[in-house]
């Protein structure tokens, strides 16, 4: 790789990206840093329209083009052929259910639905767009794959399977000339990550167990997404990076 193309590495200038979970938290931010680096980034969302989002903390669409569409549900991701071209799909979507609710059979299955079997669906959908651009997929797990979530079993499962999915695609697609990788985010203040980060007794003794001494930022996860989706990481292929700041050490 010479000098040119390191220095160019991040400039993502008309290329096209997708990032589904990407009006607010995490997924918002990557969309951000896909488009501060010159992309042409489509987010996908819940709600009816961008205004929606307006003032919700965490959330920025501005620059960005907005779709709703519920991923559960394969008639509204496949309502319209996939485009031409894709260089970029980050899938972002998630959730988690509290109270021991995920123990319920009916909230179990609806979080690995989005969770996990929407990650295949969207996939697929896209391939392709991504064939056709050489392009990257990367997913956005969690380290709750690698470790037991007490009280969460249909989140620890649906992002362990993310993870293992991530593998098997990577595998499956290399030949099509379509990196698949990952990133496993540790705890980032998110509206999903309040039941602890509202807490100070609670995020302290969370704090005691990450190496690094802080929160991860949507900024981290992000700068992980721009490195897996640029010519850095062209020999990378089917794994998920942990940025959590050593808690899984």
């Amino acid at each position: 790789m010479g000098a040119t193309v390191w220095n160019q590495a991040l400039n993502f200038t008309g290329l096209q990206v997708l990032v589904v979970g990407g009006s607010s938290g995490i997924g918002n931010g990557i969309a951000r840093a896909f488009l501060d680096q010159g992309a042409e980034v489509e987010v996908w969302g819940t709600r009816a329209n961008a205004q929606d989002y307006t003032g919700e903390p965490g959330s920025d669409l501005t620059g960005l083009r907005y779709r709703q569409v519920d991923v559960t549900r394969p008639e509204q991701v496949r309502r319209d052929p996939p485009p031409p071209a894709l260089d970029v799909l980050v899938l972002c979507q998630g959730t988690v259910a509290y109270g021991q609710k995920e123990f319920e059979y009916e909230t179990f299955r609806s979080v690995v639905d989005l969770n996990l079997n929407s990650l295949m669906l969207c996939a697929a959908h896209f391939k392709p767009s991504l064939v056709a651009r050489r392009g990257a997929l990367i997913t956005v797990s969690s380290v709750g794959g690698v470790r037991a979530t007490q009280g969460n079993p249909a989140y620890a499962a649906s992002k362990a399977g993310a993870i293992h999915l991530t593998s098997t695609l990577g595998q499956a697609w290399a030949r099509d000339g379509v990196r698949v990788n990952g990133v496993a985010p540790g705890l980032v203040e998110t509206k999903l990550t309040q039941v602890t980060v509202a807490h100070p007794e609670r995020l302290a003794q969370r704090l005691k167990g990450i190496p690094v001494g802080r929160l991860g930022t949507v900024q981290d996860m992000a700068g992980a997404c721009l490195f897996l989706a640029s010519p850095l990481a062209s020999y990378i292929q089917g794994q998920t990076l942990r940025v959590d700041g050593g808690r899984t050490l």
